[in-house]
């Protein structure tokens, strides 16, 4: 199984990029992404951010993170139910509760259905 890896020298040359285009310091970056400074030096350091971090800095700088991963040579598709519990937890119509309860059902019929 191809292990997956994030490219976080990649993510931060991007971000430091946008900091750039947009003339902010790496101070400013840190105050209007909601994340703190030492995020940023750590990342400058060569380590990677945390997940909430990462969330943060993407949506400031909107770029998206999935460019940044390396999957080897993997060709896989991800799983469909997947896919879905993810457009469900995303749909700002649903509680968390409704959105659970939606993917049970689907999931449960997909399996049911889809071919072996």
């Amino acid at each position: 199984m191809a292990k997956g890896t994030f490219d976080a020298a990649a993510f931060y040359a991007a971000l430091n990029q946008t900091r750039e285009a947009r003339q902010l310091t790496w101070k400013q970056v840190a105050a209007q992404a909601g994340v703190s400074a030492s995020t940023l030096t750590r990342m400058a350091q060569g380590k990677r951010p945390d997940v909430d971090g990462l969330a943060a800095l993407a949506a400031w700088s909107s770029l998206n993170a999935d460019t940044f991963v390396n999957r080897g040579d993997s060709d896989a598709e991800p799983e469909t139910i997947a896919m879905i519990s993810t457009y469900l937890r995303a749909d700002k119509h649903l509680s968390a509760d409704a959105a659970h309860a939606l993917e049970s059902i689907i999931a449960t019929s997909y399996n049911q259905l889809r071919k072996k």
